[in-house]
């Protein structure tokens, strides 16, 4: 027997907006929305989800976990999600050829180069 990926679950100080913003970054749509916890998927019937919950403290440190993009242009999806709100972070990584950001909370996510790129 083997578990399937249900969701992964991302702590925010503002749950909604943080769903909205990887939402719409990743093209995914939102399946649910409460007080508690805001989940997004890619349609209502596809996992793994995405699950914001709210926490009081703001995010101190390097991500421990992070998520991977890989778009057809790198360069023109770096653009498109530092226009929504992302900024370039360095964490290390030295010169390398993904791009590291930040969502609008500080989370670490890397843009890589597209398969043909």
């Amino acid at each position: 027997m083997t578990s399937v990926w249900e969701s992964l679950t991302v702590d925010a100080l503002d749950p909604s907006r943080l769903a909205h913003w990887w939402a719409e970054a990743l093209g995914y749509q939102v399946v649910s929305e409460k007080p508690d916890e805001v989940e997004i998927r890619p349609a209502p019937d596809r996992l793994p989800g995405i699950v914001f919950v709210p926490v009081d403290r703001t995010k101190e440190t390097k991500n421990r976990l992070h998520l991977d993009l890989r778009p057809d242009d790198q360069e023109a999806e770096v653009e498109r999600l530092v226009d929504m709100g992302a900024r370039h972070v360095d964490v290390g990584q030295g010169e390398v050829g993904w791009t590291v950001l930040a969502d609008p909370e500080g989370n670490e996510f890397c843009v890589l180069r597209g398969r043909t790129e």
